[in-house]
């Protein structure tokens, strides 16, 4: 028996079958993503970096010159952005894994939620990898970028995670179901961006609207993450990580219900 199979040697058949179909999946995942495309490691580095410089350059157009208290703008909106995308490759990437892996489905062990869930894990791989490769490159760079509470950041990041894997679980039926959905979804990516507050602050807002702001549970996630980054670090009042976890489980509960719920005709597509 192999290494990964004995993890659920004691857990029955039925768990050592979907271990294995995982494993397999998660490196055939793996590989289409990393190796297909020559600058794929490249682009995955390069992307934050370059939304970054975008920023600085545009940053006295954008802010017009004004200051984040308590945290320095280059790892402000580079541990945003990373959060955000993190969320966002995950609906993302999501709501094509079922398409993606038709052809596995001839084997009755594999179900479309497995390839939600593999595609979901590995992107919380890669982000994790780039975004320790940032922060070492920031430091060899002067810029402070390390986590002043490491373990509350740690638990943000995965908050945002099981976010995207909720969004993710639901688009996965939706636009599989219904293309058009997948349409109305990416068109939101850069509206949900700004509204997130990931490329301005959202102090900036003013006072009598900061309440719809906080009704969006991705900037709960965003600014916690902030919050533990940079120990001088002013948000919105009312950021709790909480409410973001009350949005993940139901979008969760319901994603993985439609799955059950629609499994032969995603099957049948």
């Amino acid at each position: 028996m192999s290494s990964s199979s004995s993890l659920f040697s004691g857990l029955g058949p039925s768990w050592r079958v979907t271990w294995n179909v995982w494993h397999a999946m998660f490196m055939r995942e793996m590989v289409a993503r990393t190796m297909a495309d020559r600058m794929a490691w490249f682009w995955m580095i390069f992307e934050p970096m370059a939304v970054v410089a975008v920023m600085i350059a545009i940053r006295g157009v954008i802010l017009g010159g004004r200051h984040i208290e308590g945290a320095d703008f280059i790892p402000w909106i580079l541990v945003g952005l990373m959060g955000f995308t993190l969320f966002r490759e995950n609906l993302m990437r999501l709501m094509g894994a079922v398409d993606a892996n038709a052809g596995l489905f001839t084997y009755r062990q594999v179900k479309p939620v497995d390839t939600v869930l593999v595609r979901s894990f590995l992107e919380f791989m890669l982000k994790s990898f780039v975004l320790l490769l940032l922060i070492l490159l920031g430091n060899l760079m002067k810029i402070e970028i390390v986590p002043h509470r490491p373990l509350e950041a740690l638990f943000d990041w995965l908050s945002l995670w099981m976010l995207g894997l909720g969004a993710g679980l639901l688009s996965s039926v939706a636009a599989s179901l219904v293309p058009e959905i997948g349409n109305i979804i990416r068109l939101t990516s850069m509206p949900l961006m700004i509204l997130s507050g990931v490329i301005f602050p959202l102090q900036y807002v003013p006072h009598e609207y900061q309440q719809y702001v906080l009704l969006n549970p991705i900037v709960h996630g965003l600014e916690s993450m902030r919050l533990n980054f940079f120990p001088s670090y002013r948000s919105l009042d009312g950021i709790d990580l909480a409410y973001l976890w009350y949005w993940a489980l139901t979008m969760m509960t319901l994603g993985l219900m439609l799955h059950l719920r629609f499994e032969n005709r995603l099957k049948a597509r």
